[in-house]
């Protein structure tokens, strides 16, 4: 193949987490510049997959990630980094703020992949979650020794050793805090003051069910809670787990680790897959799982053990109408139910959805396209976020909370056609991801400082929640 060398990468690309180089320095070994957005679920599953066949393919080629922002959050450095982390990425990576990099090399969406052989020459582009990349990457790297000391990049900056590491959903209740701490890979179950009760998994990435102290999660981000069960959204392992708190064992309840169109109708465990699910909620005995992977909320019911589709076309978009049929999401990230009302954080259409669970009719409340995001409170028809990740219901008022992450904000939203307010904070927030309400408060998971806080509603105080094991 007579391909032409590859330009240089543009001048001023900051590097978020890697001494800079250039691709002329890199020559000797193949090369995989990955192009994504770090908020996209898409790009992190194939950030994921580059990563597993590296750790099979050790010192074989180099990859560089370059992050290429959609919000105006993302054009902060270190927002983009810790989006990255947050999914255990650990390449380099650039940030590619003005789109320098995307327009030199003709890319056109997210994820795409370039990989470039040993001399400099690009071989062949990957483009979404398409083609066979094992395949591309084994033939890339044919002949090609594996260097001795692994030969990548060393990642600089690591993040500080923490008790937490990027907690990602919170549940409560009137006397119990239960965190995903995601990136540790476990459960945690504290008291209101954050002394550590119990842990629910072993720490390590990996899929098992059994007691507390032999399961094994992979990034878990989800939690709801029903009287003494706690259902998790497992989404390294594209599961539903359910963690009994009287014993403290831990099952699957659907999934079998892999990313896949899930099946309706009966479901016995591992027999069929999710796609990336990220949240969960509870109503009328069913547990409601937004998956971020399909762009689709299903419901698996607790009685039948059944699993179906609930609402969205599976189409990367924000369209209201009927559930099934014409409704369509825009990465659903966050859900609260109450009564027959199933709310639905829309990640990347900045939005705050609403489903009937009874006439199956899902209604934007606040949002008006998937580039139309801002910072602005008021009426609805107005309002903006940027990049919510998190909501949830006050128990005694029609006042749903949002965890508004890309402006570091927690608003409001009074249902029932009240207007957005953003709540008065001492400072800003860190990436906040999930939310839950009880004993007064608001407790916050802030993902990107590795802290759980307490808001407390009556006054306004905002405190971090010390986790002591």
């Amino acid at each position: 193949m007579n391909a032409a060398t590859l330009q240089e990468l543009p001048a001023g690309l900051d590097w978020l987490n890697a001494t800079p180089a250039s691709l002329n320095d890199l020559r000797g070994r193949p090369v995989v510049l990955a192009f994504v957005n770090a908020a996209s679920a898409w790009c992190t599953q194939r950030l994921q997959e580059l990563a597993n066949w590296q750790a099979r393919n050790p010192g074989r080629l180099h990859v560089l990630v370059l992050q290429v922002p959609r919000f105006d959050c993302e054009r902060q450095p270190q927002r983009s980094l810790k989006l990255l982390r947050r999914h255990g990425n650990a390449f380099p990576a650039l940030l590619d703020a003005d789109w320098a990099a995307w327009q030199r090399y003709g890319i056109e969406s997210w994820p795409t992949l370039l990989l470039v052989d040993a001399e400099g020459r690009e071989r062949e582009r990957i483009v979404g979650l398409n083609g066979d990349l094992d395949r591309a990457l084994s033939a890339l790297a044919e002949n090609v020794a594996p260097h001795p000391d692994g030969g990548r990049l060393v990642e600089t900056v690591p993040e500080p050793r923490l008790s937490l590491r990027f907690p990602s959903a919170v549940a409560a209740s009137a006397d119990r805090l239960f965190i995903a701490d995601s990136g540790h890979h476990r459960i945690l179950e504290c008291t209101h003051s954050g002394r550590v009760l119990r842990q629910f998994g072993l720490g390590t990435a990996d899929s098992m069910d059994g007691p507390h102290d032999q399961a094994a999660f992979n990034r878990p981000q989800g939690l709801a809670l029903e009287r003494e069960v706690l259902y998790v959204a497992d989404t390294g392992n594209h599961s539903l787990r359910r963690i009994n708190l009287l014993n403290g064992t831990v099952d699957t309840l659907c999934g079998n680790g892999r990313a896949g169109d899930p099946l309706e109708g009966p479901v016995a465990g591992t027999n069929t897959s999710l796609n990336h699910p990220v949240s969960l909620a509870i109503a009328a005995n069913q547990v409601h799982i937004a998956c971020a992977g399909d762009n689709r909320l299903w419901s698996y019911d607790l009685g039948r053990g059944e699993l179906s589709l609930r609402a969205g076309t599976g189409r990367l978009e924000m369209r209201d109408g009927n559930a099934r049929t014409i409704a369509a999401f825009a990465q659903p990230t966050g859900l609260a139910a109450v009564q027959q009302v199933l709310y639905v954080c829309d990640a990347l259409g900045s939005a705050i959805r609403s489903l009937q669970l009874r006439s199956d009719l899902v209604q934007t409340l606040v949002g008006q396209g998937m580039w139309d995001f801002g910072d602005a409170d008021g009426p609805r028809a107005s309002a903006r976020l940027q990049h919510p990740l998190g909501i949830a219901l006050s128990a005694d008022a029609p006042l749903l909370w949002i965890a508004d992450s890309g402006n570091g904000s927690l608003r409001t939203l009074r249902l029932g056609g009240g207007e957005l307010t953003t709540v008065s904070l001492p400072r800003r927030l860190h990436g906040p991801t999930g939310l839950a309400i009880a004993g007064g408060a608001v407790w916050i998971a802030e993902t990107d400082a590795h802290a759980v806080l307490r808001y407390d509603i009556v006054t306004g105080e905002l405190g971090d929640v010390t986790i002591s094991e």
